[in-house]
């Protein structure tokens, strides 16, 4: 399973979306500071992931997340 996972940073709100086979083991990498976009607003927090049984319906899912509409949706998830 493919996981699309989206998080929330603890320092200024903002939403990253992403994909991975684990988004747990990716939310430690986040966190950590692997990722270059991601390193500035650390710590990040975990808080949906959708499950996909292949990356094509899996990026599908990230494009519209990604996207003006999925943003606002997202948005109203945050905790």
């Amino acid at each position: 399973m493919i996981e699309v996972y989206a998080l929330v940073s603890k320092v200024n709100g903002n939403i990253y979306v992403g994909m991975a086979l684990n988004a747990q083991n990716r939310l430690k990498e986040h966190n950590s500071g692997k990722s270059r976009y991601t390193k500035s607003f650390r710590p990040w927090i975990l808080f949906r992931i959708e499950n996909f049984p292949n990356w094509k319906e899996a990026r599908a899912r990230e494009k519209y997340l990604k996207s003006g509409i999925g943003k606002e949706f997202l948005k109203s998830l945050v905790p």
